[in-house]
């Protein structure tokens, strides 16, 4: 389910508006967004919790059906940056975000945007999973029964997608309506919140650490998930296992902290170089284990 039922004004995202093209770790506006399969870009954004900075000045994009990773040492904002993208930073106390993040070239923060609809096309997976007290098939489609959906053979359709998408529908198909979600594995589970989160059809899916309370046989199913939901959905995931995120990302960015304890992006590219040959030292430290 993607959380917040905040109500304010709506209004639409119109087709992309902005290019941006990559010098060194950041990005330039230019006119054709569309052309550059963009669905995501930030541009020089600063959190603060409380007017003290947790993340400084990011600068990055999101390519359309790809995997972005975040990686990086505990601290180093890189959960706190992935908020921004569908604005769940809007719900602690004390946070602002600066700067401008972008869906498919619109300002999310811009005056008008219903944060419902943003939060359905940009969905989150958390670290724990997270399944309601009720059935499989109320999990999933809870989301589409609060956005107004009431045809059951339309339900019936959506959630057994859904499920079959997450790779669950095989496991639990029998006991779809009688099983809690609360009786499956801690695998199953994650992968149930994940079917959840493609019952309302978002665009792009976050997942903070989504299978670090998981065993390495789990891991390994929601990785093969991440892969296949690659060719539809734009996925951004905070990991700390490196191996995870050399395994399944297009594109790394390494993340560190400063003195003054804010996170900031170092580098970003494509995954290979970013684990084969990283422009910066302080990645190739980070990733050959040095600090962190």
């Amino acid at each position: 389910m993607n959380m917040g039922d905040e109500m304010p004004t709506t209004t639409t995202f119109t087709e992309p508006a902005i290019r941006r093209v990559e010098v060194g770790t950041s990005i330039v506006a230019d006119e054709t967004a569309a052309k550059a399969g963009l669905k995501v870009t930030t541009s020089h954004v600063w959190i603060k919790y409380s007017g003290k900075a947790a993340v400084r000045d990011v600068t990055l994009e999101v390519r359309e059906r790809s995997i972005l990773a975040l990686i990086g040492p505990s601290g180093s904002g890189k959960s706190t940056f992935l908020r921004c993208f569908n604005r769940m930073n809007d719900l602690i106390p004390g946070a602002t975000v600066e700067g401008e993040v972008c869906l498919d070239g619109e300002d999310v923060d811009a005056s008008g945007v219903s944060v419902v609809e943003l939060r359905r096309r940009v969905g989150m997976v958390f670290q724990r999973p997270n399944p309601f007290p009720m059935s499989i098939y109320e999990n999933v489609a809870y989301g589409p029964r609060r956005r107004g959906m009431s045809d059951r053979q339309q339900l019936d359709d959506l959630v057994e997608r859904s499920l079959k998408r997450a790779a669950l529908w095989d496991e639990v198909k029998d006991d779809v309506r009688k099983k809690s979600g609360l009786a499956l594995s801690g695998g199953q589970q994650q992968r149930l919140c994940i079917a959840r989160v493609l019952a309302t059809e978002p665009e792009v899916i976050l997942m903070d650490e989504p299978a670090s309370a998981l065993d390495p046989v789990s891991t390994l199913r929601i990785e093969e998930l991440m892969r296949e939901l690659r060719e539809q959905y734009t996925i951004v995931i905070v990991t700390h296992n490196m191996q995870q995120a050399a395994r399944v990302s297009d594109v790394t960015a390494f993340f560190t902290m400063g003195d003054d304890r804010a996170g900031y992006l170092v580098e970003v590219g494509p995954t290979g170089r970013i684990f084969t040959k990283p422009a910066e030292r302080l990645t190739e430290d980070y990733i050959s284990g040095r600090f962190g």
